[in-house]
């Protein structure tokens, strides 16, 4: 028991130290390799939680390809943080107040928050005894049952910002020469081949 109190705060405290780390560094490319570490420390409290599920998928999709993605797309752009840090005292107002607003509504849930009687033994126990199903099932059992149509709406919704980031980004380009898939299905022999008659002894003229 002292053993994962010991792990326990061990990921805790580097995960938000981590996460403080991303906001506070300097250098774009040190504020995502601290993300990737806020991440692999989150994944091991799942773990500890019993949701390896969680924990892997969080490895895999999170630091295996959305943090790596921000990592190359910050080196790549090589973009002028400097510049963009020169307006910043023009929205310290604004800023400050919205934070001032989400600080107080946080204390307010937190001041309100009750937890219920049952709710301790039920983290200490992730897995229903009587059915003994994996960690895995049991999301999956609630992902697509209870909150089915929320997963859904929530796949429609990437879907329509993918879309949307798609069309956002899209730039014609009048010389580039491109494919028409319509054009080339309906092409016949006669449009596609011509036939020439060539005299013997003489070339095309």
């Amino acid at each position: 028991m002292i053993l994962a109190a010991l792990f326990f705060y061990l990921f805790a405290g580097v995960c938000v130290a981590s996460a403080f780390m991303v906001i506070a560094a300097k250098n774009p490319v040190h504020s995502v390799l601290f993300l990737i570490l806020a991440f692999v420390n989150a994944a091991g409290l799942f773990v500890m939680m019993g949701a390896e599920f969680l924990a892997m998928i969080l490895i895999v999709v999170y630091v295996g390809a959305v943090a790596v993605l921000f990592l190359f797309v910050v080196m790549m752009l090589d973009v002028d943080f400097a510049e963009l840090r020169q307006g910043f005292l023009s929205y310290l107002p604004v800023g400050a107040l919205i934070g001032i607003v989400v600080l107080i509504e946080l204390l307010i849930v937190v001041g309100s928050w009750a937890i219920g009687p049952g709710v301790p033994k039920a983290i200490m126990s992730p897995i229903p005894p009587a059915d003994m199903v994996t960690n895995t099932e049991a999301l999956g059992r609630v992902l697509y049952t209870t909150y089915v149509y929320y997963f859904q709406a929530a796949g429609l919704v990437l879907l329509v910002a993918m879309v949307g980031a798609i069309v956002l980004t899209l730039r014609h380009r009048v010389p580039v020469k491109r494919q028409s898939p319509a054009a080339q299905v309906a092409r016949t022999r006669a449009t596609a081949i011509d036939v020439v008659k060539v005299t013997p002894g003489q070339g095309l003229t």
